[in-house]
């Protein structure tokens, strides 16, 4: 059973998580975690071939022995660290975005600048905390003045994203912005037509095909144009995404 005291606390925080994202006043539901549920219309999918147990150590590798010594494309000569990703290698729920910025390239961490408090507040405000779901970005090196990364330098990342999402194997993955969303969808449609409209991965390896995707705003363009319809559309749909894992969704008051 769990602490009341521990949850209470858990639920203030994720209340203060929502008025800071969204504004206005809410009821917290009790801090959330991601529970097995079975997808509406989500085929059974190998876990990348991964026993769960073993995914940590497949990820550590796979970033120790090619991701930090990678030089496929000209960022490998302007990085100072790549930028793996983090978090739960089992998590049911993935963020993607497009790839690191300049705090990122310091740190070695994703998305840990302003852009990133404010991906934490989302993740809060979902009864979460970032080591519950896995954050990561298409490409794995700051591109030069945080410029929107090149086709090539997308495709020489390209074969780390698919295997860490075959090795994790989430039941939802979140799009954060146009060159992450559009990539993963394979589509040149714009993220304000998508975002907040449920999509499926479509087979882009073994056993990816057919996972939920939920394309919406990345934090950088929220804080950018934090105007309270911008954030109501992110909070919609991480809602939704709320909704398909089983997650006890905050009242209004």
């Amino acid at each position: 059973m769990s602490d009341p005291i521990e949850s209470l606390t858990k639920s203030a925080r994720q209340l203060i998580e929502i008025e800071q994202l969204l504004g206005g006043q809410f009821t917290p539901a009790e801090a959330n975690s991601l529970p097995e549920v079975q997808l509406p219309k989500q085929p059974v999918r190998a876990a990348g071939g991964v026993a769960p147990e073993d995914k940590a150590a497949a990820l550590d590798e796979m970033n120790e022995n090619e991701v930090k010594v990678c030089t496929r494309c000209g960022l490998a000569g302007t990085r100072t660290q790549t930028v793996f990703g983090e978090g739960d290698p089992n998590a049911g729920l993935v963020f993607v975005g497009e790839g690191p910025g300049q705090n990122e390239d310091e740190t070695g961490r994703p998305f840990c600048g302003r852009a990133g408090e404010l991906l934490t507040k989302m993740i809060g405000a979902m009864g979460l905390s970032r080591s519950d779901v896995f954050i990561c970005n298409v490409v794995k090196c700051r591109p030069p003045q945080n410029r929107n990364p090149m086709s090539d330098e997308v495709e020489a990342c390209w074969p780390y994203l698919m295997r860490q999402l075959q090795i994790i194997s989430p039941k939802v993955i979140v799009t954060m912005g146009n060159p992450a969303t559009q990539k993963l969808l394979q589509t040149k449609r714009g993220i304000t037509r998508l975002r907040g409209n449920w999509q499926e991965l479509p087979e882009l390896a073994d056993s990816l095909g057919g996972i939920p995707v939920m394309p919406t705003f990345h934090p950088a363009y929220v804080l950018r144009n934090y105007s309270p319809q911008v954030r109501s559309d992110v909070w919609s749909d991480l809602k939704q995404v709320m909704t398909v894992l089983g997650l006890e969704l905050p009242k209004d008051k």
